[in-house]
């Protein structure tokens, strides 16, 4: 296995080794993972979303925040993250941080597996754009999707896709998050108002 396709299990390895004490704040993770690791932080906050952490009430409006606010800086081209202090000074719980974690290992163990650097003009202008503005544009409506149980984790998931493709050159994981972003509302409307 490649060090590139490494990525995803060396990003909860870092968050990991973050984790002591009771809680930790926002900020200690950001230092872990460094202030230029906009898809790592992404990829982190979502993940924490899908997995049994994701209970934590807020948990997905709180994500939705920090992601839109990533992406933005992302479209302007900054160099490096910035986040305001009400979420840097956020804490959450370690031991069910810990949790996520273990939670996650064994599915990005798996999709590791299939990771390599392809369709890599996706991560260059004007092409980045287009997942971008379209993952800024489910951000705006996370925060409603608190009333419904399950959907806040499906959309974080796409997220978690698209920051996982960013982070190992994997275009194909892109367009695939792409894909299961535009059956969002679908999945969204089954949920809160069919089954």
């Amino acid at each position: 296995m490649t060090e590139n396709t490494r990525a995803l299990s060396d990003v909860l390895d870092q968050l990991e080794s973050s984790a002591h004490g009771d809680s930790i704040m926002v900020q200690e993770v950001i230092e872990k993972l460094g202030h230029k690791s906009f898809a790592s932080l992404m990829l982190v906050f979502s993940l924490i979303s899908t997995s049994p952490a994701s209970a934590i009430p807020g948990i997905t409006a709180t994500v939705a925040v920090i992601v839109f606010i990533l992406v933005v800086q992302m479209i302007i081209g900054r160099d490096c993250v910035w986040l305001p202090s009400f979420i840097t000074h956020r804490r959450m719980s370690t031991t069910k941080l810990c949790k996520g974690i273990g939670w996650l290992r064994k599915p990005v163990g798996f999709v590791e597996r299939f990771l390599k650097a392809r369709l890599t003009f996706l991560f260059h202008r004007p092409w980045l754009w287009l997942p971008l503005s379209l993952i800024l544009a489910l951000t705006l409506f996370m925060p409603f999707m608190e009333i419904i149980p399950t959907s806040g984790s499906i959309a974080s998931a796409v997220i978690a896709l698209f920051a996982a493709g960013m982070l190992t050159r994997d275009g194909a994981l892109v367009v695939l998050s792409l894909i299961f972003l535009s059956a969002v509302p679908v999945a969204v409307w089954y949920f809160g108002f069919g089954g």
